[in-house]
Formats: C-alpha cells, structure tokens, sequence
C-alpha cells in the first residue's frame, strides 16, 4: 500500500474513534505534525509505529493492508484507477474503524448505504442531464428537506443524482445564471457532508472541500459561509479545532460587514458552530465569548426577519436554537449542570424541523448521561426516536445507548430502546 492510501485509511480510522491526531501521536510515539503528514501521504510510519498505530486504533494490523488485493479491469485508465483505489480503501477504513466503535451487532449498520453513495458521488460522478435553474433550486428543496425531516436514507438516495444534475446544470450555463448553479452545487455538497457527519464517516471532509470549492465560485458569500460551516465541523472531527474556529471566526467577520440581515444571520451560527469547537477543546474562555458574541447577534436580528430568523440552509439563528447550542458547549465543557436551565427554557415543539427537534433531545441525552441520570438520559433518547426514528440509529446515539445498556444500574426500558434501534 502506497502512502497516500496508508494516510486514507489510518485518518478514516481515527476519525471514526474521535481520536485526535495529538492522542494518536502519543500512541506511536509521533507529534500531531507528524501524524498529519501520515495522513498527507508525505510521511511513512515504521512498521514498528504502524503495528502501534493499529492497536491505538483497535484495528488488526491486517486493516492496513486493505485494498492490496483490489484488481482492475485492463481498459481502466489511471485516473480511474486512482479514483477507485480512494473509493475502495476509504470504505475500508471507515468500515474496518466503525466496527470497534460499537457493539457488533450494531457494527453492522454504523455506516448504511447513504455513505457509500457519497463516495460514489465524489469518486465515481454519474453523468447528469442540465435542467433550468428554477427547477434546480425546486429539486435542491426537496433535498433540503428530506434532511431537515430527518429522512436521511431518502436523501442518500437522492443525493448522487442531485449532485450530477446540479453540475451538469452548473456546466451548462454562463455568467450570473452559472454562479446561480454554483450556489446549488454548493448546498448540494452541504447535504452530503450533514449526512456524512450525521454518520462520523471520514467521507465528510471531501465532501465538505467540494461544498466550499463550489461556494467560492458562486460569489455568495452567505452560501460560502453555510459551507464553511460544515468544513469547520470536518476540521474539529479530524483534530484541528483550533483551525476550524479561526475558520468560523473569519467567516463570521467577512459576513457581518455585508450589513444584511441574512448575512449576519448566518454569521450568528457560525459564532454557534465556533463555540462548540472551542468547547469539545476545552478552551473555555474562547467558547464562552463565542456564544455571547453568537447570543448578541441573534438578538439583534429583526422580529419580523423570516429570512434572516428562520429557514437558513440547515441551522437557524434564533434563541432557542442559541439555548441549544449552550447545552452542547457546557457538556463538551465538562459543565453539564450548567446546561440543565438552557434545556429547561426550550419547548422542543417550537424547534423548526424533526433534524432540530432530534438534535435536542440529543444534547438532553449527552448532558444527563454525564450528570449520572440514567433515566432521563433514556427519555431524552426515547424523545429523539419520536422525533427523528433514523436519528435514534446514529453511530453516536447508539453508542450512548450501549452505555446505558451496559452500565452497573439497570435503566427499565432500556433493552427494548436498544433492540429499536440496531444496539441488540
């Protein structure tokens, strides 16, 4: 295996651990810098520090030899080649790494289908067929809003075709009218990468590449700022906060000095998005700041600002969104008593979309999991399955359920919760 391939999957496999490139490092006796050139491809480890690498990981030295013995027909060209061989090895990695993240019965499932057709979206692009702009934005809608009901397989379906029409569209078009499709191809590369972190798949950081590239070139700068967004979660996830939330910081800046009302908006989650970064680092001065700046902007928004309150692209600027924000930051923190009065003042049925509604009961589940109660943490998963059923089978919630299955004070209801969705 090359180094190129080496560096896929080990960053494929940590991701999937939420190790940091620091943690992994000292593991192998590396600095995070190190690592990171690993995981560029520009540096090999020894076989001694790959044999450390992998029980760091808790994969089989063999996980590295994924890909080996792949074979290519003999009329595949080689930048067909290199595609398939990013394809295959970072579907390797990611399914190798996911099964030690979970129980195996729920391995099995960590990483459904929708995963592979984002690969197969960046890799292997189908051929699309241009149509107008106004039907484009019609289908990107509908794309939209598939993930904020929480109908993720739906959208994993939908996206590879979304993708290649949108370029195809995009392709055909010249001036504005292309920047215009620019912007699709843009929001389009956005769902994918909400849908890859929504399954902690290493496949979210290309995506979320794709996503920025296509928002650069479309000249909006709040479309730029909605892919920065989830550029910026991909940079925490991959272990660099601390680039991310210089990302959001930056972006947040360029878009509030445009003056309008959806700009600073979307500026507003971008403070949101910074905090948390800074919190899951523990750079609690930062993360605090952050959502006061983020707090301060949202008040200062219009009543009567429909789009500038609500409906932005996949987060909306609103208080109760900032209190839910406050839960995740003071949880991350290790301050989780903290969270309780922010959980308190939200009525989830006030949340826009089934996608937010789940995500609170997410956040109510983490904090009361690390202030002990087991009870609640179960009724706030329960409450997330009622509001989004595919959000219940996330990678994330159901390793949370397997702690609550496991743990020494049996919680009633939990062995049922967990067989629902896919721990037993």
């Amino acid at each position: 295996m090359n180094s190129r391939d080496l560096g896929t999957v080990i960053r494929a496999a940590r991701c999937a651990q939420r190790m940091t490139q620091t943690q992994l490092g000292r593991a192998c006796g590396y600095s995070a810098s190190a690592i990171s050139r690993v995981e560029g491809g520009t540096l090999r480890p020894s076989d001694q520090s790959l044999v450390l690498m992998a029980r760091a990981l808790g994969l089989p030295p063999s996980a590295f030899e994924a890909g080996r013995a792949a074979t290519l027909a003999p009329d595949v060209s080689l930048d067909q080649e290199d595609a398939m061989r990013r394809r295959q090895l970072l579907l390797a990695g990611m399914a190798t790494a996911g099964a030690s993240v979970l129980p195996p019965s729920a391995s099995a499932a960590a990483h459904p289908d929708t995963t592979t057709k984002i690969v197969d979206a960046l890799y292997e692009t189908a051929a699309g067929t241009a149509i107008s702009l106004q039907r484009l934005r019609h289908v990107l809608a509908e794309a939209r809003a598939q993930f904020t009901t929480a109908r993720y397989r739906d959208l994993g379906e939908a996206l590879p075709g979304l993708l290649a029409t949108a370029q195809a569209t995009r392709d055909a078009l010249a001036g504005r009218a292309r920047e215009e499709a620019h912007a699709c191809v843009s929001r389009a590369w956005v769902l994918a990468t909400e849908l890859a972190l929504k399954q902690h798949a290493d496949v979210a950081w290309p995506a979320a590449d794709r996503a920025l590239s296509a928002a650069q070139a479309s000249g909006d700068p709040v479309v730029e700022g909605e892919a920065a967004r989830v550029l910026a979660i991909t940079m925490r996830r991959a272990g660099r906060p601390a680039a991310g939330v210089d990302l959001l910081r930056r972006t947040a800046d360029s878009l509030t000095r445009n003056g309008d009302d959806v700009s600073f908006a979307v500026g507003a989650t971008l403070l949101m998005t910074a905090a948390y970064t800074a919190a899951c680092s523990q750079r609690r001065g930062d993360a605090l700041d952050l959502m006061a700046g983020a707090v301060d902007a949202v008040t200062r928004l219009p009543e009567a600002g429909p789009r500038a309150r609500g409906q932005l692209f996949t987060v909306d600027a609103t208080a109760a969104q900032a209190d839910l924000y406050w839960i995740g930051v003071h949880t991350a923190l290790g301050t989780p008593d903290e969270g309780v009065r922010y959980a308190a003042r939200i009525d989830p049925r006030q949340l826009p979309t089934a996608e937010r509604r789940a995500r609170y009961g997410t956040d109510c589940a983490r904090m009361w999991h690390r202030l002990g109660d087991h009870r609640r943490t179960l009724a706030a998963l329960r409450f997330t399955e009622q509001a989004a059923p595919e959000e219940a089978r996330r990678p994330a919630l159901r390793a949370l359920t397997a702690d609550l299955l496991y743990a020494p004070v049996t919680v009633a209801g939990v062995r049922d919760f967990a067989r629902r969705t896919g721990v037993l």
